[in-house]
């Protein structure tokens, strides 16, 4: 336990210190054209994304999400207890990795975001994108488990895009998100809406999922 809680600390820290890093990055680079920043932060985002689901997976499951984590939890496949351990650290990983990026752009260490994220449009964003992820880890878990890795930084990628959020579907990368004050960040106020949004999104995924694809039968 004390490995997977530490993999789910290291992998959510680096996938913080990689959103958030690049979103300082682009927004520096191409400060007049927030078009070309996005795409910077989003290829930086689905490409870490596949990396840090291919080293940590074997360890833990490389979750690096509360919403993945209480998927798995309604599905039985992890404990309450190791659920609430996992979001513990995942949390604390996302503000670790928050400030290292800050430290590497000399940024203040923590500071409040006041990018505005809200509304209907914003909120069913995030639903969808969250669901989006998690028909992904679900329908390849069942299909296709080497696909994962990629399946799931495509996903986020695409979400990038195609959600009105920018696809955060992650409640501990909202809440890190909360305190940069950069490219990637969201108004601490706006935040819980999103979280809200997210775990619905994943809970409507894994009730679907256990409808659409039923436990095989057994045969005996």
């Amino acid at each position: 336990m004390t490995r997977k809680l530490a993999a789910e600390f290291v992998g959510t820290a680096f996938l913080l210190a990689v959103v958030v890093g690049s979103g300082i990055m682009a927004e520096t680079l191409s400060p007049d054209n927030v078009g070309v920043a996005l795409l910077g932060n989003t290829i930086a985002t689905g490409a870490i994304l596949a990396v840090l689901i291919l080293v940590y997976g074997p360890v833990s499951g490389a979750h690096f999400n509360p919403a993945v984590t209480i998927a798995f939890a309604i599905r039985g496949d992890i404990s309450v207890r190791e659920s609430v351990l996992y979001i513990v650290v995942q949390i604390l990983g996302a503000f670790a990795g928050t400030m290292v990026a800050h430290i590497m752009f000399d940024q203040p260490l923590l500071f409040a975001s006041g990018h505005e994220r809200t509304g209907v449009g914003q909120w069913v964003g995030e639903l969808v994108a969250t669901f989006s992820l998690l028909a992904t880890i679900l329908g390849c878990l069942r299909w296709r488990p080497e696909a994962i890795p990629y399946a799931v930084g495509l996903v986020i990628t695409a979400g990038y895009w195609y959600t009105s959020s920018t696809s955060f579907a992650n409640p501990a990368v909202t809440l890190a998100r909360s305190f940069t004050g950069t490219f990637s960040g969201i108004f601490p106020a706006h935040a819980p809406a999103f979280i809200v949004a997210q775990i619905a999104g994943a809970a409507l995924a894994v009730f679907f999922f256990r409808w659409l694809l039923p436990p095989a039968e057994s045969k005996d």
